[in-house]
């Protein structure tokens, strides 16, 4: 099969442009579960996160939003931006702030996060997390758990290089200062 090779660009081209719904089945696929766990960072709740990733996806579907193939600038970087103002825009409408995870939460197995917090140092880890300004968890999140370049999370976060730069810098520090504050001090980052 060609299109499991084709890149994320060349698949959304082929969606957009011929409409082939085996392309956008694909991109899907690729991205449902890290955008979910992505929006899952601003909104604190698996069923809005699952939601607003679908919303998401429904604006590309719809050609609302259009990402024009650039150098520099990937779909990857395009798709957790619509995620991340759709995040925004539920936030605003909700006036929600940031919690912390609850130790009690039951979560799904086949969910995203589970994955994730499968390990004690992933759950303490996913704590820290939770305590640091947002921007820093961000960040982080971008950088280590999406692999995205600082140029990428630049767009994604509509920030500059330099601010990337500066707020990876505080979030480690942060992290690793409150990781020490919840009795980690052997975290290393």
């Amino acid at each position: 099969m060609a299109i499991m090779h084709e890149t994320d660009e060349q698949l959304y081209l082929r969606f957009f442009t011929d409409g082939d719904e085996k392309a956008f089945r694909l991109l899907l696929e690729r991205y449902e579960d890290s955008l979910t766990f992505f929006i899952f960072g601003f909104v604190k709740s698996m069923e809005d996160a699952e939601e607003l990733m679908m919303d998401s996806f429904a604006v590309i579907a719809s050609g609302t939003a259009k990402y024009k193939c650039q150098e520099g600038s990937s779909f990857k970087t395009w798709l957790f931006a619509v995620g991340c103002n759709h995040a925004r825009m539920f936030l605003r409408k909700k006036k929600f702030s940031f919690i912390a995870l609850d130790e009690n939460a039951e979560i799904s197995a086949d969910s995203p996060e589970a994955a994730l917090l499968a390990g004690e140092s992933n759950r303490q880890l996913y704590e820290g997390l939770s305590r640091i300004k947002a921007d820093y968890r961000q960040v982080l999140h971008l950088t280590y758990f999406e692999d995205m370049k600082p140029d990428e999370v630049a767009q994604v976060m509509k920030k500059s290089i330099k601010q990337v730069y500066n707020l990876l810098s505080r979030g480690k520090k942060a992290l690793r200062e409150e990781m020490e504050r919840m009795g980690y001090s052997y975290a290393q980052y």
